[in-house]
């Protein structure tokens, strides 16, 4: 059966709830001749009648009693819908790995909410496909700067160096068999901040440190959980500079060759967006503060 005419829907509805017309004409900025004439095409749409017009009134029938409630749940519904989707629209919506999420940008982001409070945030903390970016559900995504097969229109804002040296538990360098130099490295347990085993890797060929096995030690799903067995004195962790910096302001974990830092091959952290989003106010205001805030932690860091 074809359904009835949306406004016909609508102003039964509002003139049922009301119990009159010149109410429902009101709230709908018709006229009172409008509701009624949509009202009685309904009912010969359905073949039954929906009120009964009395002197005092409307009254419903039998038929109005049942379709009432319908109708205002399914309108109640659609508002509740549209209005949470007009909000998830206004939100800044970013994607952030999880290492980076707790340590740099959640730690920031009530300054940044501060700076712009007409517009929420909304961070979903997890990974993104290697080809960039969900454009429908997200507006920007923090990931590294040189990720291969990424859609080469994805917008790129470089924010954060990302460089590694390995760290360490303070009580590692003076125990039985204390950590000195480099190739001490081969009696420890290396810590692993995911399954590639990448950062001991990096670093080991970066300056030809030879008799130790990169391949061996404990596998961590992300650095953050590397970072807390380090602490814990569970082994050695490749430490990122900008991401271990509690840990290490704290002492928590120390640089056994604080001289000893390289770079990646994935290049620097960063910002990535669609394009077309990548301009937009919302998505400024948020690329203006975080690459001021990598400003200042790289300045702090004495990184530059």
């Amino acid at each position: 059966m074809r359904l009835p005419p949306l406004n016909s829907l609508r102003a039964f509805e509002a003139a049922a709830r009301h119990g009159n017309y010149a109410q429902a004409a009101e709230e709908l900025f018709v006229t009172r001749g409008a509701i009624s004439r949509h009202v009685k095409l309904l009912e010969e749409h359905l073949g039954v009648q929906l009120f009964r017009r009395l002197p005092q009134g409307l009254e419903l029938t039998v038929a109005g009693h049942r379709y009432l409630p319908v109708l205002s749940e399914t309108f109640g519904r659609i508002a509740a819908e549209t209005a949470r989707l007009t909000r998830e629209r206004e939100d800044l919506r970013i994607i952030c790995p999880p290492t980076m999420s707790i340590r740099w940008l959640i730690p920031g982001l009530a300054e940044f909410q501060a700076l712009h409070p007409d517009f929420g945030v909304r961070l979903t903390t997890g990974f993104f496909l290697a080809d960039g970016l969900d454009t429908d559900e997200f507006d920007l995504g923090f990931s590294v700067e040189y990720v291969p097969n990424r859609a080469p229109d994805i917008a790129v804002l470089p924010l954060l160096p990302l460089l590694l040296s390995p760290a360490c538990s303070p009580r590692l360098l003076n125990g039985e068999a204390p950590l000195r130099k480099p190739e001490d490295l081969a009696r420890f347990t290396l810590l692993h901040e995911g399954p590639e085993r990448d950062d001991w890797n990096t670093w080991l060929a970066a300056f030809g440190i030879g008799g130790g096995d990169p391949m061996s030690g404990n596998v961590f799903p992300n650095l953050d959980m590397a970072l807390k067995a380090a602490v814990m004195g569970a082994g050695i962790v490749m430490g990122d500079l900008v991401l271990a910096r509690d840990e290490l302001d704290s002492g928590t974990l120390v640089l056994p060759f604080p001289d000893l830092k390289c770079e990646t091959a994935m290049g620097r952290f960063c910002l990535i967006g669609a394009p077309a989003r990548w301009t937009s106010p919302k998505v400024e205001a948020f690329k203006a503060w975080a690459l001021d805030k990598a400003r200042r932690d790289t300045a702090e860091l004495a990184l530059s």
